[in-house]
């Protein structure tokens, strides 16, 4: 695993975003552990979290785009930060988009923040985290309506290897049915290698039982 991997794992955990326990999930699933990037707060948290995303990106889709679209409203600051962390780490600017929920009708009228979108664009989308795939039904022909514009990927912090709508992945169904690709910078796999029954900062976060309960999870959820 990449030392990046490694480093967002652990960065997860001392941010409190990634929790393990019981937890129901708006889908209605018991879930063993729970990712909740609203819990990224500080401009400290928030530098860090773009770089990750940055490295990410740069890994799966390259220099190769021109606009990074974060679908509101988790996806605006996301996509604030990485565009930041891209031009420091890579030296390449590339501009931010998001989406208002409602169009606006006067000063900066129109549905998006940030960048208008132009024909020709590349255009990643950034994410926190997808279980069923919704939210892409929705920034999708958002995006599209725009401009003639090329959709490069989407990426998201963790891939949680669960089933979508139906027997494969959120990340593949998303892949299957609009064409381009789906990454993560961490898979749930990684998290378990990286933390069963191994201490981080003095702590053990999946011991044996922990390990039991996301294994019966996925016996149940797990995608193929």
């Amino acid at each position: 695993m990449e030392q990046y991997k490694e480093e967002f794992i652990g960065f997860m955990v001392d941010c409190q975003v990634l929790k393990f326990g019981e937890f129901i999930l708006k889908s209605g699933r018991k879930s063993p552990f729970f990712m909740n990037a609203g819990a990224y707060v500080t401009g400290v948290q928030l530098k860090k979290l773009g770089e990750y995303y940055a490295r990410a990106i740069h890994s799966h889709y390259g220099d190769e785009f021109d606009v990074l679209f974060g679908p509101a409203y988790k996806g605006i600051p996301l996509s604030v930060a990485t565009v930041m962390a891209y031009s420091g780490l890579y030296g390449k600017e590339i501009r931010y988009c998001s989406n208002r929920k409602e169009a606006k009708d006067h000063g900066e009228s129109g549905i998006l923040l940030g960048s208008k979108l132009r024909d020709g664009d590349k255009v990643v989308i950034i994410e926190d985290v997808t279980t069923s795939g919704k939210s892409m039904e929705e920034t999708v022909p958002i995006i599209r309506a725009q401009a003639d514009i090329e959709v490069k990927g989407l990426m998201v912090s963790l891939n949680r290897m669960e089933k979508g709508k139906g027997e494969k992945s959120a990340l593949e169904e998303i892949t299957e049915l609009y064409g381009f690709a789906a990454n993560a910078i961490v898979t749930m796999q990684d998290v378990v290698d990286y933390l069963y029954n191994k201490p981080y900062k003095g702590h053990i976060y999946i011991d044996d039982g922990m390990k039991a309960a996301i294994d019966r999870y996925y016996g149940q959820y797990g995608a193929n």
